[in-house]
C-alpha cells in the first residue's frame, strides 16, 4: 500500500470483517487484505495488555447486556461499573448545563461520584489568544474561549476514573480527548441547527441538505 492509500470501509458492501474467518471473500481494498500485519500486531496487542484487554472485554459486554434495551447515558454507567471506575467527570458545553446537571443527577443517583467542567472555565479573552474582534460570535463584546484542555487538567486533578463528554465544539472535543487522562467517551454531540443530531445532515444529504455533497461544499 502506497503513503497516500488508506482504508475505506464505508465502500464495502461485503463486510468479511463480522462473519467467520474464511466465510466471506473481502474486496481487494479491505484492510484485512492490505494490512493484515497490523492488524496482527494489535490483536497480539490486545492479548499482552492486560488494561486494553479488559476494556475490550467490558464493551463487548457492556454492548451485549444492552443491546437495543439501554439508552446511551445507561450504557456509559454499565460500562463504567464492569470496569470498577466510580469517580466519573463531566466536560461539558456552557450551552449545555441543565443537561448536565441532569447527567448529573442520573449518575450520582447510579451510584458514582461525579464532578463537572463547563467549557468557559478560565475565562480566557478571546483576543488574547490572537483571535480578531470581527471573528467573534458577538463582535463588540467580550467573549472567553472555550477551554478543553483546562476542563482536562481539572478533571484530572479531581482524580476522576472515566470521563464523559456533552456538547463540546468541533476541535474543543478534540482537545479535550487528546489531553483527558482518564478514558473518555461521548455522550452528548452539538449540532445547534440540528437540534444535537448531527446524523440527521446525512441522512438528508440526497435532499434538503443535497448541497454537502457539492464539489467544494
Amino acid at each position: 500500500m502506497s503513503k497516500n492509500e488508506g482504508p475505506i470501509c464505508a465502500l464495502c458492501r461485503i463486510t468479511a470483517c463480522e462473519a467467520e474467518p474464511g466465510s466471506k471473500v473481502p474486496p481487494s481494498f479491505c484492510p484485512m487484505v492490505t494490512d493484515p500485519e497490523i492488524l496482527r500486531e494489535v490483536e497480539e496487542t490486545y492479548r499482552t495488555d492486560p488494561a486494553l484487554r479488559r476494556m475490550a472485554v467490558e464493551s463487548a459486554r457492556t454492548e451485549a447486556s444492552g443491546y437495543c434495551v439501554s439508552p446511551r447515558v445507561e450504557e456509559t454507567m454499565d460500562f463504567a461499573r464492569r470496569m470498577g471506575w466510580r469517580r466519573l467527570g463531566i466536560a461539558h458545553c456552557m450551552g449545555f448545563m441543565q443537561e448536565a446537571k441532569i447527567a448529573r443527577e442520573i449518575f450520582m443517583a447510579g451510584g458514582f461520584e461525579v464532578f463537572t467542567v463547563c467549557c468557559k472555565v478560565g475565562s480566557v479573552d478571546k483576543e488574547s489568544m490572537g483571535i480578531e474582534d470581527s471573528e467573534k460570535i458577538r463582535p463588540g463584546q467580550f467573549e472567553a474561549i472555550c477551554n478543553p484542555v483546562a476542563q482536562a487538567a481539572l478533571l484530572a486533578r479531581a482524580g476522576t476514573e472515566f470521563n464523559v463528554v456533552m456538547g463540546l465544539c468541533v476541535g474543543h472535543d478534540s482537545m479535550f480527548l487528546m489531553h483527558s487522562k482518564a478514558p473518555a467517551t461521548v455522550l452528548v454531540v452539538k449540532d445547534r441547527v440540528l437540534g444535537h443530531n448531527p446524523v440527521a445532515a446525512l441522512y438528508t444529504s440526497h435532499s434538503y441538505y443535497s448541497r454537502l455533497k457539492a464539489k467544494n461544499a
